[in-house]
């Protein structure tokens, strides 16, 4: 269970042993056993007592600010080894190995796109423009996976701006694509950062927000110094290889804003358009939708190699890379 608390005045504490919520409508309890992470924004409370409850249960707690991202958290000194790990993170940083794993991860995020094009891609006696243009889109990727499997260079910085390239236009061509199947009124120019100009993209960078904030949370609890980056180095004082872990699973999150897009499942008045900047910003309503979604996405058991949920994967996903780093730092001190 994911407990969100962003209720204006909302306070969150421990009695009886039980994390206790209080808001404007009453009271609810949820033993720490049942809670994975804690989410807070900016105007809600929580006291040093569900604190040193949540450390002692090792759950998250995550402070996130109005895009969902992560500003700060709270997690027990307990999660992973890591002086050893991260010692063995900084030599493959500089190991030959880089290269092959920056390629992958590259390749594994157009992999995910180009599988979900394809998921939604209608048949050619339904919509032939548009099973066109998803078919050339695939190829198109097809091709600049071809260009970053063949990239040479003795380091990350070798083939990085190249990498970078071919990988933000294989994600023009998808989101082309993405835009062309919503309806009118999520359609989209291009992806859209800070501040977003379009209901789909304000939709996207909230969840992309709160999928940083569990990468993060993964990695810290494997051991993983989440600031030291391998493909994205260059952000300084930024959780740089979040923005790398993140790659495996953007589609996931393309995937939830499409279908509430496509439904319409956010009511307009959940959306206000900011005069001064035209930005588009969500309102509680819009977040709670989203939230709620993207946390159900999350928690539902698929089979990638043996049954989990999807968030499992991910803390899965983070303890493998650890082994990774550990297992590369062995064989360098065997030869």
């Amino acid at each position: 269970m994911n407990l969100v608390i962003n209720s204006y005045g909302a306070t969150l504490q421990k009695e009886n042993n039980l994390f206790v919520i209080t808001t404007a409508e009453g009271k609810q309890s949820f033993p720490p056993d049942v809670v994975r992470t804690i989410t807070i924004s900016k105007s809600a409370r929580i006291t040093s007592d569900a604190i040193m409850l949540a450390i002692q249960n090792q759950v998250d707690v995550l402070f996130v600010n109005d895009m969902g991202q992560p500003e700060g958290r709270v997690w027990s000194v307990k999660y992973g080894s890591v002086s050893n790990i991260r010692k063995a993170q900084i030599n493959f940083l500089y190991s030959p190995q880089v290269i092959p794993w920056i390629k992958e991860l590259v390749i594994t995020k157009i992999d995910r796109q180009a599988a979900l094009l394809l998921g939604l891609q209608p048949a050619a006696d339904e919509d032939m423009r548009l099973h066109n243009m998803i078919k050339y889109a695939v190829n198109s990727m097809e091709e600049y996976k071809h260009k970053i499997s063949k990239a040479e260079g003795e380091s990350a910085s070798d083939i990085a701006p190249s990498i970078r390239g071919w990988e933000g236009a294989a994600s023009r061509k998808y989101f082309q694509c993405i835009s062309s199947l919503l309806p009118e009124g999520y359609r989209f120019e291009t992806r859209d950062r800070m501040p977003a100009k379009d209901k789909f993209n304000a939709l996207l960078n909230y969840a992309y927000g709160m999928m940083y904030g569990k990468v993060e949370g993964a990695l810290i609890k494997a051991g993983v110094d989440p600031y030291v980056g391998i493909f994205h180095r260059d952000d300084y004082n930024r959780p740089a290889l979040v923005f790398d872990v993140i790659e495996n699973y953007r589609a996931w999150m393309d995937y939830v804003v499409f279908q509430l897009s496509y439904a319409a499942a956010i009511p307009e008045d959940a959306f206000e358009t900011l005069p001064d900047s035209g930005a588009i910003r969500l309102l509680p309503l819009a977040k709670r939708i989203l939230i709620q979604s993207v946390n159900d996405f999350l928690a539902e058991i698929v089979t990638i190699g043996k049954p989990l949920s999807r968030l499992s994967h991910i803390e899965s996903d983070a303890f493998k890379l650890a082994t990774h780093f550990l297992k590369q730092e062995n064989n360098d001190l065997d030869r």
